[in-house]
């Protein structure tokens, strides 16, 4: 899948090396970071490293998290989509994760919720999947609620560098 995707007000699409300074504008923001363990980038370097992560896991997966431009200013407004884990995490091992990040700019407007609408539909319909996985940091309360919007429901707790984690599921007969 590398074919763009609009919704309403969005354009999701490949991450390409031309969205570094929009990566870089959300990864050395402390606020973006504020629930993710406060790891911001320092270097431009950091931010095309990322986009080269991101571009393997396309290879590899076939899937990986998009760019997602606001299509009214034609700005990077940050990025969604699903990943492949194929590491042991919270019990479980390969399963899809539906994540998102934006930056503060974007945050309030619903734009994590119409892209991941996208992205839920895309896991069930297109990869197959029965379920569903993300998480978010149990003081995150607006991230909470945009996975609540999409229909995951909490299912357990867990730490992630020392820091409560909820753990969430969605099942494909919730959607």
């Amino acid at each position: 899948m590398h074919t763009p995707i609009y919704t309403q007000r969005l354009l999701l699409r490949p991450v390409e090396m031309t969205d570094a300074d929009g990566f870089y504008e959300l990864d050395s923001n402390p606020a973006v970071h504020a629930y993710l363990g406060g790891h911001v980038v320092t270097k431009q370097e950091q931010s095309e490293a990322i986009i080269l992560h991101l571009q393997k896991q396309y290879r590899e997966n076939r899937i990986g998290r998009w760019a997602v431009i606001e299509q009214e200013s034609g700005r990077f407004a940050g990025w969604s989509g699903l990943k492949l884990v194929n590491t042991h995490t919270n019990g479980h091992i390969l399963f899809y994760d539906l994540g998102y990040r934006f930056i503060p700019d974007f945050w309030g407007k619903g734009y994590a919720t119409e892209a991941g609408k996208v992205w839920v539909q895309y896991a069930f319909d297109t990869l197959r999947t029965n379920r569903l996985f993300a998480s978010a940091d149990s003081k995150n309360k607006a991230s909470i609620a945009v996975l609540q919007k999409l229909g995951f429901v909490a299912d357990g707790e867990y730490l992630y560098e020392y820091r409560p984690q909820i753990w969430f599921k969605h099942q494909f007969n919730d959607f």
